[in-house]
């Protein structure tokens, strides 16, 4: 038993030491030079999330030398999102925007079926499919612009995001998990796989990818349709990236109790989209293992010291070189507990199969399927 914790503490150091060098390789890449190909942004909406109008906002107010427009789409005209979208309109009349109302969805992913809906009235190539909590920079669509130009085999790319959370502890939390831990489990994977799968609530794609794949229909039963689109799209012969434009995830303030469901769908949703991956998630949070370690070394505060330096170091290579954000003293304590939460996510994801998703029971299937539950 002692020296196979050792061998799962070695195996967590290694990873952080994997993450180190997948940091270095996606910072060393050049950005592609800024293109001005046509875009349709994409935005399907429910409700009125904290910070939504500055959030699509940030979409209006795009520099861009390229054709673009901005397309909504609302199940309901009495959505309260509605009103946010038409004084946005308003307010910047020179912005090509549209706002369609779609109807009850079709599809057990109601957010599939929105897409679906927006593609049919896009009028250009390549999309950038942004969720509402998403803010951006003028320059987010000259960048993704060059990287398609760049590569015309480029089918679908991911924007890393970083996390901005609210005033609740749990989200503050949650939002380092997604900043350091998140955002390390995909530069290694892009490292030793290459991206071979999208995440993220903003992807890239065009749209002739999309219907290689046989279209939005063919993703309609999947929780975790992102990561599905971009496996279904290399699969056919197109190239992913992760991008080098980095957009911002407002998380908003969650309490503990709908942060903590939250959190325990997304683990069972990883579990049945990867399970391979999955499993190896294990290493992703050295500090649950190194703690059962310590005992070993006779409590020697050295050892644990070096271990949490690595992690920091980890952690704001990650936070402050890859996403730009600042890697503030307060984390020096909320680093363990969202580790120690993280690792307790983790093995719960193992177990049960039901999640409750926009008010609704549902249960997942083996394949990453999802059906309500009877």
């Amino acid at each position: 038993m002692t020296s196979l914790l050792w061998l799962l503490a070695l195996g967590t150091l290694i990873y952080c030491f994997l993450v180190l060098g997948a940091v270095y390789r996606y910072l060393s890449v050049v950005p592609a030079r800024r293109g001005t190909l046509g875009i349709s942004i994409l935005k399907p909406l429910k409700g009125v999330d904290l910070g939504l109008e500055e959030n699509l906002r940030s979409f209006f107010e795009q520099q861009y030398a390229g054709a673009w427009e901005i397309v909504f789409a609302l199940a309901s005209a009495k959505d309260p999102a509605r009103g946010v979208v038409e004084r946005l309109q308003i307010a910047y009349p020179n912005v090509v925007s549209r706002l369609l109302i779609v109807g009850e969805p079709g599809y057990a992913n109601a957010k599939v079926w929105s897409l679906e809906k927006l593609c049919e009235a896009a009028s250009r190539e390549v999309v950038v499919m942004a969720d509402s909590d998403i803010r951006v920079t003028p320059e987010l669509l000259s960048v993704v612009a060059g990287e398609f130009e760049a590569d015309a085999k480029l089918g679908v790319a991911t924007c890393p995001y970083r996390a901005v959370a609210g005033d609740s502890l749990w989200s503050q939390t949650e939002a380092l998990g997604m900043n350091t831990e998140f955002v390390a489990g995909v530069l290694v994977a892009r490292m030793l796989d290459g991206m071979k799968f999208t995440v993220g609530p903003t992807v890239v794609a065009r749209r002739t990818a999309i219907e290689a794949i046989g279209g939005w229909a063919s993703l309609k039963d999947y929780l975790a349709e992102d990561f599905v689109l971009g496996q279904k799209v290399v699969e056919k012969g197109w190239n992913s990236m992760l991008s080098s434009y980095v957009v911002e995830h407002r998380i908003g303030a969650e309490g503990l109790e709908k942060n903590f469901a939250h959190r325990l769908r997304w683990a069972r949703s990883t579990r049945r989209s990867r399970p391979a991956g999955y499993v190896g998630q294990f290493f992703t949070n050295p500090l649950p293992i190194l703690l059962m370690v310590w005992p070993l070394t006779g409590f020697e505060v050295g050892f644990l010291g070096a271990a949490l330096m690595l992690r920091f170091t980890v952690a704001f290579a990650t936070s402050n070189g890859v996403l730009n954000d600042s890697f503030h003293p307060r984390h020096f304590y909320q680093l363990p507990i969202q580790d120690l939460l993280s690792f307790g996510f983790w093995l719960a994801g193992f177990f049960g199969n039901t999640i409750e998703w926009r008010g609704k029971t549902y249960v997942l299937k083996a394949d990453g399927t999802f059906v309500p539950k009877a």
